[in-house]
């Protein structure tokens, strides 16, 4: 009963149906054959336009929980294409497909070789052990806190351990400082701090562990390059995706799943399972192995096809 946001939902209501007629004019111009929807707000005017127009469209969710805008339009789709097994999804089971999720083409599974190509190209010494932490593009000052609190005695207790950390770019300089005042100058040598990552792949491929938020494409990542990962999903994101994506994994046993809270409360639980891993590589390639099963190659070559089939009057093939 929010007055202020009343008023924003019954503005944002009228602007959506002023965006049907609108997308409904453009889409009699355009004629497209068909329409393929990624969960944007955006799409809601367009695709129940189309729908008026019996113009086909197909709907793609990344996450077990989907987008607010695929659950307005999913009624009139001739198609779900989905990141998981389809049972997950409230959607007909004769009109969803899993397909995965479209990735970049450098993120392919990681061999042995490859691996040691990647830890030579990022100059990493050949015996060491990498723990490689990425947070989302802006980072996440609990993850960064709660780590930088347990680097000093993790890194003491292995001296083959070298952590690079993706803290986000307002985040590079503090989190350098507090690296520097915490740690020993021949500890500080084996710590590497990036307020941005171009080259994800290369960091995450020649790493021991990967520590992650829950973003179904970083995981989708991680799980084509086979890589065990402790998941800290956030709590704070539109309907809990990141929750249910880790929840998800956690049951299959799939990853090491920590809540923010559990981490920011004791940074020692983090230390516990990044230890835990280190010195148990059989249960590093069993999480890997068990998160491996969820990698769907040749997704966006799959949801082409299916885009393709759609707008040709073949018809969808779930």
């Amino acid at each position: 009963m929010d007055i202020p946001n009343l008023v924003k939902n019954l503005r944002d209501a009228l602007f959506v149906l002023i965006g049907i007629f609108q997308s409904r004019r453009i889409l009699k111009q355009v004629k497209p054959r068909v329409i393929f929807s990624r969960g944007s707000y955006i799409s809601v005017p367009v695709c129940l336009a189309a729908k008026r127009l019996a113009i086909p469209y197909i709907t793609h969710d990344s996450d077990p929980v989907p987008s607010l805008t695929n659950r307005l339009i999913a009624k009139g789709a001739a198609l779900h294409a989905v990141a998981l097994p389809k049972a997950l999804y409230p959607y007909p089971e004769d009109k969803t497909v899993t397909t995965g999720i479209p990735l970049s083409k450098k993120f392919t599974p990681v061999s042995a070789e490859l691996k040691q190509s990647y830890r030579e190209e990022i100059k990493l010494p050949e015996a060491a052990k990498l723990l490689f932490v990425i947070g989302g593009g802006q980072g996440s000052q609990t993850v960064n806190e709660s780590l930088i609190a347990i680097a000093g005695p993790l890194l003491n207790q292995y001296p083959d351990l070298h952590i690079i950390h993706g803290v986000g770019r307002a985040n590079e300089e503090e989190a350098k400082a507090e690296y520097a005042s915490q740690l020993n100058p021949e500890a500080l040598t084996r710590v590497q701090v990036f307020g941005f990552i171009k080259e994800v792949y290369k960091y995450s491929g020649a790493a021991d562990i990967v520590i992650t938020r829950a973003g179904a494409t970083n995981l989708a990542e991680f799980a084509l390059q086979g890589k065990p990962c402790i998941v800290i999903p956030s709590a704070f994101l539109v309907a809990g995706h990141q929750l249910k994506n880790a929840q998800y994994l956690k049951e299959q046993g799939a990853a090491i799943v920590l809540s923010e809270e559990a981490i920011k409360k004791d940074p020692n639980r983090l230390a516990k399972q990044i230890d835990s891993l280190l010195g148990d590589k059989a249960r590093r390639d069993k999480l890997a192995s068990n998160l491996e099963a969820f990698a769907r190659p040749g997704a966006a070559e799959k949801i082409a096809k299916l885009i393709i089939e759609t707008g040709s009057g073949d018809g969808p093939k779930a």
